[in-house]
This record gives C-alpha cells, sequence and structure tokens, in this order.
C-alpha cells in the first residue's frame, strides 16, 4: 500500500466531493423546517425539481449525449431508485425524526456505497481505505446508537440509505451522460412523478412562500451536490468519494443544532474524532501495480502530467483542459484508485 497525497491524484476531485457534502448536509436541516409547510412526498418532487432547476440551464451548453444501453439502463436505474424512492422514504423519515439524529442516520449510505462498491461494482478498496471506511461507519453506530433506538422513522431512513448507496455506484460508473444530465433526469422524471403522487395522496395546502424555499433547497442541496458528487465520483470511485461525502450529516448535525434547537450530545461530539481520522484515511489512500489500459477513443476532463494523457496540441495546452481524444494500449504502473479509467480486476492483489 503507497500513502499517496491529494497532491498527486486529483486535488478538484476531493474538492467537489467536500462541496457536496456541506450541500447535502445542510439540505437536511433545511428540509426539516420545510416539512413544517409542505408535506414528505410533496417536498420530496419539489426538491429534485429545484435540482432540474439548476441542472437544466447546464445541459442546453451540452453536447446532446449518446449513452450506451449499459449506461441508460443505470441512469434510469438511478433516476428511479435515487431520485424518487429514495427521497421519499427520507423525508417520509425525517418527518417523523429530528433533523440531527436523520443526518447522524445518513453515514449508513457510505456502508451501502462500499458495500456494493466491493462486492458488486469491483472496486478496490485496500486496507488503509478499509480501515477509513470503518472509522466512519463506526462514528455513525455510536450516534444512531445513541439516538435511542430504531423506530419507524430511522427504518425508513436507512432504507433511503440503501437506495442512494446503489444510486452512487450506479451514476459513478455510467460515464457516458454527464453529471448535469443525470441531473436533470432525475430532477425532472423523479420529481415530477413524486410531486404528483404527493398532490393525489397527500392534498398539499401549498403557499409560494414555501414551494420557492422547497426548490430553493433542491437545487442546492441535491442538484449542485449531485453534480459535484458524480463529476468527483467518476475521478476517485464510488467508495472512497462517498468516504468524503460521510462528513455530510455531521454538517447536517451542527446546522439541526443552530437552526432546528436539537440538543448537542456527548456521542455527537465523541464521534467526530473517528470521523475525521477516516476522512484523513480515505483522502490518503491509493495503490500501486502494473495494469493494463485498453484502447479507448472518448473526451473528458484531463491534463497532460498524469502518466495517461501524452497526445500532441499545436499550440501547447496547459493544465486542465477537455476535448475528445485516444488511449493506445498501455501497461503501466502508478498509485491509483477506482476511477472510470481503473476498474480492473484485484482478485489476487490486497
Amino acid at each position: 500500500m503507497i500513502i499517496v497525497t491529494i497532491r498527486t491524484l486529483d486535488r478538484s476531485a476531493w474538492l467537489a466531493c467536500g462541496a457536496a457534502a456541506v450541500l447535502f448536509g445542510s439540505a437536511t436541516p433545511a428540509a426539516k423546517l420545510v416539512l413544517d409547510h409542505v408535506p414528505p412526498i410533496t417536498l420530496a418532487g419539489l426538491l429534485y425539481l429545484g435540482a432540474a432547476v439548476v441542472a437544466g440551464p447546464m445541459v442546453a451548453g451540452q453536447p446532446r449525449p449518446r449513452p450506451c444501453r449499459a449506461d441508460l439502463a443505470k441512469v434510469i436505474a438511478a433516476v428511479v431508485v435515487g431520485g424518487a424512492v429514495g427521497p421519499a422514504l427520507l423525508l417520509t423519515g425525517l418527518h417523523a425524526t429530528s433533523a440531527s439524529s436523520t443526518s447522524m442516520l445518513l453515514n449508513f449510505e457510505l456502508v451501502a456505497t462500499v458495500l456494493l462498491a466491493w462486492l458488486v461494482f469491483g472496486e478496490h478498496i485496500g486496507r488503509r481505505g478499509a480501515i477509513g471506511l470503518a472509522a466512519i461507519a463506526g462514528a455513525g453506530v455510536l450516534l444512531a446508537g445513541a439516538g435511542r433506538g430504531f423506530g419507524t422513522g430511522s427504518v425508513l431512513i436507512l432504507g433511503a440509505c440503501a437506495c442512494w448507496g446503489l444510486d452512487n455506484n450506479l451514476t459513478a460508473t455510467a460515464t457516458g451522460i454527464s453529471p448535469a444530465q443525470i441531473t436533470l433526469a432525475k430532477g425532472v422524471f423523479a420529481g415530477g412523478v413524486n410531486l404528483l403522487i404527493g398532490i393525489s395522496i397527500e392534498h398539499p395546502h401549498l403557499t409560494p412562500a414555501a414551494v420557492c424555499w422547497a426548490v430553493a433547497v433542491g437545487a442546492f442541496g441535491y442538484g449542485a451536490s449531485i453534480m459535484l458528487w458524480v463529476s468527483g465520483a467518476r475521478r476517485l470511485g464510488a467508495a472512497r468519494s462517498q468516504g468524503v461525502f460521510a462528513t455530510a450529516p455531521f454538517v447536517g448535525v451542527g446546522l439541526g443544532w443552530i437552526i432546528t434547537s436539537d440538543s448537542v450530545t456527548s456521542a455527537q461530539l465523541i464521534a467526530l474524532v473517528p470521523m475525521a481520522i477516516g476522512v484523513v484515511l480515505i483522502v490518503t489512500s491509493a495503490h500501486d501495480h502494473e495494469h493494463r489500459h485498453t484502447t479507448q477513443i472518448h473526451a473528458h476532463r484531463h491534463r497532460h502530467d498524469d502518466d495517461h494523457h501524452d497526445h500532441a496540441h499545436d499550440p501547447a495546452v496547459p493544465g486542465w483542459h477537455s476535448h475528445q481524444h485516444e488511449h493506445a494500449p498501455l501497461v503501466h504502473s502508478h498509485p491509483h484508485v477506482s476511477d472510470q479509467f481503473h476498474r480492473h480486476d484485484h482478485a489476487d492483489r490486497s
């Protein structure tokens, strides 16, 4: 195992996941306040329609996607599971649970994401990453255990975590569709369906102010957050990016203390320690071995000092840029994570 600094990999990917965590963590206590005026299923629809509002202008400036069947199937599944079912479960559970307790339970999204990434999607975790993930998961267990057991609301929130664990892996590997396009699809289809269901069964009395607040929370806490996370996850792998995203519950806990008058507990303060340790271990983890790259033609954000992109530009293009380019077959060894270009087999490696 090789310890790699953030500079060795793509610093912007780590920052994107961190910003996504802050935005999503802030959305939980904010949504709790909106729940006083909008019932949960209706709110789930409005939140994701808000996500579509922020993603729409970005998609308008992008080329029309031409995804393969596998990517299209992944996005459809992610829209249903992560965009429709997950938010409905979360907000129904949040209706019966405090904002800080809900934020604590959201740590279990990490557990679901990592287990699926390892067992189903073939990501390499490694000892250092596994220790970090265990530390973060342990912090979540400590916090959940301090919440006086699991009621119906807690079970629903855990169900949402399972949905988002699957969603995270699907969207991280569906590289033929941009993060903004995935977010727009979730916002329009999942948000629209949940809104129609909510109106038909909850009969809400919506005010313009409540709708505007719901859409605003969705635009930042879901729309911008999803796009940032997917962008980072494709360069880091679902497991590592989710390790950074696992700090989101603590943002929610902190804001829950401030804006929803939730009490501060000793368990919450103690859990900060393994959470911080876990994030540091994950961010500084990678592995090094000889691996093979096959011929590939694609377009993505890249630079020419990463041992992968040696094509010529006339004139030269310094720093990060994006265009269609071709990779010739290559066998080499360098520190890497399970990003979209390194999903090779690790059956004989630890």
